[in-house]
Parts: structure tokens; sequence; C-alpha cells
């Protein structure tokens, strides 16, 4: 796998760089639909460690984010209850947008339009990098997992299912 070329900054990138986080980036053609599967196909990455960003809310439509592994789907019964809450239930596209500023399928964890409160998928931690949205369509940075999580005070929870 090589290094793709430099892509302009995003509000993820100015992010990382201004909490010191070092990162790579990784370009590839993006297909409606085709999400962290078809991003890892494409840049011949193990599933598990392309790293999906999904924005939901609970039940008072208080919205959270959940980084989860790319080969698996969130339970939301488990993560509610893991978090505390009632329900939880993936945001519309449209509200998902309003909450980040970043197009569905370019959603990353970082440098959103307001701080959301962030969970991890335990078993992400125990990768040496996750590949994960870089703010653009068709664009993923590689990161350790373990310093994305401490900048952005995730909490890890156990909340995936197999896809």
């Amino acid at each position: 796998m090589t290094k793709a070329k430099h892509v302009s900054e995003t509000p993820a990138t100015l992010w990382l760089r201004r909490n010191n986080i070092v990162f790579t980036e990784h370009t590839y053609a993006y297909i409606d639909h085709g999400g962290a599967l078809e991003a890892a196909r494409q840049l011949q990455l193990p599933p598990h460690a392309v790293a999906k960003t999904l924005i939901m809310e609970d039940e008072n439509t208080k919205p959270l984010i959940i980084i989860m592994r790319g080969d698996c789907e969130v339970s939301t019964k488990n993560l509610a209850r893991q978090i505390g809450v009632k329900k939880i239930t993936p945001c519309k596209p449209d509200v998902a947008q309003r909450h980040t500023a970043y197009q569905v399928g370019g959603t990353s964890p970082f440098g959103t339009r307001k701080p959301l409160p962030v969970y991890i998928e335990a078993e992400l931690l125990n990768e040496a990098v996750i590949y994960i949205n870089g703010g653009r369509r068709g664009y993923l940075i590689a990161v350790s997992p373990t310093a994305a999580a401490e900048a952005l005070n995730a909490i890890a929870v156990n909340v995936g299912i197999a896809a």
C-alpha cells in the first residue's frame, strides 16, 4: 500500500494537526453506499481496521458519534444500555450533516461543527492503526486509535455485531 498524494485540508485534518496527531492520507474512488467495506477493498486493507463514523441520537435527540469497525454493525440496544439512555437511533442524513458539517459518506469524528460525545468500539483500540474518514468522500486517514480516542475523549464500548 502506498501513501496517496496530499489532499487539501479538511476540518478533520486541521483538527488533527492542531492536536498534534500524526496521520497519513489515503484516497479511493468513492462509491455511493459502498461504505467502509468498499474503502477497505479498494485500499487492500483488513475490513476490521477501517472504521466508520456514525452519527446517532438518543431519545431526546441528543446527538453522539460512534466509531465502529467497518465489518460490524452497531447494536443500538447495547449502546443505549452502556451509555445509560433509553434509546439510540441513527440520525437522518440531513440531521447528521447539521450536527457535524460533514456530508454523509465523508463524516469524520474530528473537527465537527460542534463538540459531540464520542464512543469507540473497544476492539478498534487493539489495532496499531485504524483508517477513518478524513472529512471528505473517498478520503481516509490512518491514525493511532489510542491517540485519536484520547484526543476525542472517546469512551470505549462493546456494541459491535457481525454485519
